[in-house]
């Protein structure tokens, strides 16, 4: 069973994964406002959309980002569990 101090270590880790998480988008919200303002005011709509590039592909790393802080412990014990059944011969 896990002592109250563990939970509150790992209590913390997760605040801090999220809290990391939540710098990550904002930054990127930042940046890609900025972005599609540089683009209006040097091209604007009349020509390509560049930003979409950093957009797209900052994007994915937001995504994976977000599964891992949401999902990525859930998952992992998930595994951990099914192999732990694989191996006892439980499956």
């Amino acid at each position: 069973m896990n002592s109250d101090e563990e939970l509150r270590e790992k209590a913390r880790k997760i605040a801090k994964k999220k809290s990391d998480f939540f710098t990550h988008l904002a930054i990127y919200i930042a940046v890609n406002v900025f972005l599609i303002a540089q683009w209006l005011i040097t091209g604007g709509l009349g020509s390509f959309p560049w930003f979409v590039f950093v957009l797209f592909g900052w994007g994915i790393g937001i995504v994976f980002h977000a599964f891992e802080t949401y999902r990525g412990e859930e998952y992992i014990e998930k595994q951990t569990e099914k192999e732990y059944q694989k191996l006892k011969g439980n499956r």
